[in-house]
């Protein structure tokens, strides 16, 4: 409403003062003025004002400035003579107005051509209004010369304002468009880690109760050994153990019942095509890169046979093993993405991130999976957490899926190229019947 109301205000202003930039067409006191496509661009631009109001205060304003602007350029003029010459324009505002409403210009203005046809017809009955309230003044009626000359100044006003509306309406979009791009992806890059975390909650209920259901067993078999001293004892002991590890499973599936609803709610994408999913890595990685001031390109192969494929599921592997060679690189170089089907295997879907970085030494690929394991540090010297890669291996096992490492001297350089290499089932990945 404010910017509705900051628009009309800026209409009062600008209409008069786009008026005074003007030809006579007919020799006579009437004329064709740039105040007309300044008053038709704010009509479609103002939303909740009545047009019909914007006539009536732009036909005022008009009027009023222009005899103020005669008052001071023309001190001897009466007022009378002032009014006589500059009053018959606010009919044609009035009527402008009153039409642009009736005819609901407003309701679709992206149909440039009802709306640029509508204007034309509007400025014309505009013009008449104008030109006969004139002809009462003065005598100077109105003939269909003048009103071909006032049609053909209207065509090219009014088409020209629309196509300046519509080319800022188009920029407005795109912007749009972009915003809720960025929007969605920053959505599913957080829903892809809540996804991970589910995952790992997920193990964690099943290993709660495995011991769960260990503890009670070793109940029984403490209450039915006679030989053991303290049987009584020990068997209470591993009771309560199995009662407190039931109540964190208990606690944990109500987290995990939370965590899958709040992945629902907030994910209106659950599968996509491979080719927009590797490009959205792509973009959210080269972003990534360029906030660390280093130089790295990026490519990407797609298998455009494959369905389409869990968004969460996907993100969760590919997109943390891209990130860790972003943040591997020293300051250059390249990283390829590939997202396909296992050669001769149809039903297996391969998604491999290569980098030309550092590398890893080859003592330490043993332990590049295992918790802690990281070659990262912050500009103080703290180390990362090193869960990344072993999350990754965690999510890939509990889908029937397994990664590897393979670590290559790159041709013709001194770099090394190092791949991680996801094997999953597709039944996985794609949706049931699919």
């Amino acid at each position: 409403m404010k910017l509705n109301t900051l628009l009309f205000l800026l209409m009062l202003v600008f209409v008069p003062l786009a008026g005074e930039l003007n030809i006579h067409p007919f020799a006579n006191t009437f004329r064709l003025s740039f105040g007309t496509p300044v008053f038709f661009f704010f009509l479609l631009s103002i939303r909740h004002i009545p047009p019909a109001l914007s006539g009536v205060l732009a036909g005022i304003a008009v009027v009023a400035f222009r005899i103020l602007l005669n008052h001071y350029t023309q001190p001897g003029l009466p007022f009378e003579e002032l009014l006589t010459l500059h009053g018959p324009t606010f009919f044609y505002y009035m009527v402008y107005g009153l039409l642009f409403q009736v005819l609901n210009i407003n309701a679709e203005p992206y149909r440039a051509l009802r709306v640029g046809i509508l204007s034309v017809g509007i400025e014309v009955a505009a013009s008449v209004s104008e030109l006969s309230v004139r002809w009462s003044i003065d005598g100077d009626f109105w003939d269909i010369i003048k009103i071909s000359k006032v049609a053909f100044m209207a065509m090219i006003r009014s088409f020209f304002v629309l196509g300046f509306y519509n080319m800022i309406r188009l920029n407005q979009s795109v912007q749009h468009e972009e915003a809720q791009r960025q929007q969605t992806e920053r959505i599913l890059l957080l829903v892809s880690d809540l996804y991970e975390e589910s995952v790992q909650l997920g193990k964690t209920l099943s290993h709660a109760e495995q011991i769960t259901r260990e503890s009670y067993e070793l109940y029984r078999e403490l209450q039915q050994d006679e030989s053991l001293k303290d049987r009584e004892h020990y068997a209470r002991q591993a009771l309560r153990i199995s009662g407190q590890v039931h109540e964190i499973k208990k606690d944990s599936q109500r987290i995990f019942a939370g965590l899958s609803k709040l992945i629902d709610a907030e994910s209106g994408v659950h599968y996509m095509a491979s080719q927009e999913l590797g490009e959205l890595i792509i973009r959210t990685n080269s972003k990534y890169a360029q906030s660390l001031d280093k130089s790295i390109r990026f490519t990407l192969d797609v298998d455009p046979l494959l369905p389409k494929l869990h968004v969460y599921t996907v993100l969760t592997l590919i997109n943390n093993l891209t990130a860790n060679a972003v943040e591997a690189m020293k300051d250059n170089g390249r990283i390829d993405v590939s997202i396909r089907c296992l050669p001769g295997k149809e039903d297996i879907a391969s998604f491999s991130v290569t980098d030309n970085g550092p590398g890893i030494p080859q003592r330490k690929r043993e332990t590049v999976f295992t918790p802690g394991y990281t070659t990262k540090y912050d500009e103080e010297g703290q180390p990362s957490t090193g869960m990344g890669l072993f999350y990754v291996r965690e999510v890939a096992e509990s889908l029937e899926g397994t990664i590897e490492l393979q670590q290559d001297e790159e041709e013709n350089t001194d770099r090394l190229q190092t791949t991680f290499r996801i094997t999953l089932p597709l039944r996985k990945l794609t949706e049931k019947g699919r």
